[in-house]
């Protein structure tokens, strides 16, 4: 299962699902919902929540709303991006093991190794800059062991990833809701990680919706061990669902406390739509998220 599918099947129990049944009324975001005010902030957005609506569609909605960048696609989606000026601030590519075997598992590294190998040169011949990785499932193992096999097969990727200016950058995840057994699922855990491998090419993507449920204090991790994470995603908790008031974090104080930490990369909303309208949800979760310091 990879990860489009395992999000899938995890937000249907929240209800994940409405973006499709109510398809017709994807293209009526009000313009009057694009944020016009000049952003501390760059904006991303991840594909898979909006795989209702066509991907060249889609790009071209997005545009008006500020994003800049679609993320979590692969090699054959990258030239449209291009077609409309689009980054790509977190490509994937490299999932053939999925979500739940990553690189704590030794047996898994072979595979890891000639999977990225093939994806990081392509990274950086498309003009982007990092790759999404992931821990993999704990299956009984103590976050101890699993550290030192993750930095043993991550070590075998950094001269690749150092000699194309790619940043490897895994995900923390909740294990609470959404991931059970996910190793990755603390700051602490994938800070020392960091840390054991030394490499300016290996850095986290702090999800704020996963590190919410985990830990909390988001404002404060990120103004504590911000030089750690290369990237960040977005989601309304509880049920990755909008990041508007019906939930209980704050995100236009989030992104001034991203900005001010002098963090120049792109922001990724990843949360799920859960009205009949995706688009004007999405516009407003990028009106909030316009913030300047």
């Amino acid at each position: 299962m990879n990860r489009k599918q395992a999000l899938k099947r995890l937000g249907a129990s929240f209800g994940a699902f409405t973006v499709v049944l109510f398809y017709p009324r994807w293209s009526e975001a009000k313009p009057s919902l694009f944020s016009t005010q000049k952003s501390s902030i760059r904006h991303s957005v991840c594909r898979w929540p909006y795989e209702s609506i066509p991907f060249e569609e889609f790009c071209q909605r997005v545009i008006p709303m500020g994003i800049t960048s679609v993320e979590l696609v692969g090699p054959d989606e990258w030239g449209t991006l291009k077609k409309y000026g689009l980054d790509c601030a977190m490509p994937n590519g490299a999932e053939s093991l999925g979500l739940t075997v990553g690189f704590n598992d030794p047996n898994a590294h072979d595979q890891l190794y000639a999977d990225y190998s093939s994806i990081i040169p392509k990274v950086a011949d498309a003009g982007y800059n990092k790759i999404i990785c992931f821990s993999g499932n704990r299956n009984g193992m103590d976050d101890q062991e699993g550290l030192e096999h993750c930095v043993t097969g991550l070590k075998r990727l950094m001269p690749l990833a150092e000699k194309h200016n790619v940043t490897v950058t895994m995900e923390l995840f909740n294990s609470k809701v959404d991931h059970p057994d996910y190793m990755a699922d603390s700051t602490a855990w994938g800070v020392a990680l960091v840390d054991a491998l030394g490499s300016d090419r290996f850095k986290l993507l702090y999800d704020i919706y996963h590190m919410q449920i985990m830990e909390g204090d988001v404002i404060r991790t990120i103004q504590t061990y911000g030089d750690y994470f290369s990237h960040y995603h977005t989601g309304g908790v509880p049920g990755r669902h909008e990041i508007d008031e019906s939930q209980e974090l704050y995100y236009p104080a989030i992104m001034e406390a991203i900005a001010r930490t002098g963090y120049n990369g792109y922001v990724g909303q990843e949360f799920i739509p859960s009205s009949d309208r995706p688009l004007e949800a999405l516009a407003d979760g990028v009106r909030r998220c316009s913030v300047t310091v």
